[in-house]
């Protein structure tokens, strides 16, 4: 796993997605993350972390990231969000239902006579 800069990151990101539009996935993942082992944690305290994100991306053969800031989670948000838009044509689109085919198929169940249980009554 290879830690890089956000902008680094970004650019690799892009590249990943670029080599998985025809085949493949991309995964990313964000987790909150001091960047410290527990002991170093316990020694210093709760108040005196000091929280980042860790941003990790993998397409199954290589696998990136990046720690974040909260000062620079909003830059970094809208940056990551543009890579996201540009990327988002490789999608499936869902299959719909034509709403005239659907309408039609109602108003022919409707015009169909429906049988009719004729019930006979027996009188005693």
């Amino acid at each position: 796993m290879v830690l890089l800069q956000p902008d680094p990151f970004l650019n690799e990101l892009t590249a990943m997605y670029g080599r998985s539009t025809e085949k493949g996935s991309v995964w990313v993942t964000f987790k909150r993350s001091s960047m410290k082992s527990k002991a170093q944690r316990n020694k210093l305290g709760a108040d005196a972390l000091e929280f980042r994100c860790l941003v990790r991306a993998t397409d199954g053969k290589k696998t990136i990231s990046t720690s974040i800031s909260a000062k620079d989670q909003q830059k970094f948000q809208s940056s990551y969000a543009t890579v996201l838009k540009a990327h988002m044509h490789a999608l499936k689109k869902r299959e719909r239902k034509d709403k005239k085919k659907a309408a039609e198929v109602n108003k022919k169940e409707e015009k169909a006579p429906k049988k009719s249980r004729s019930s006979t009554k027996v009188t005693a």
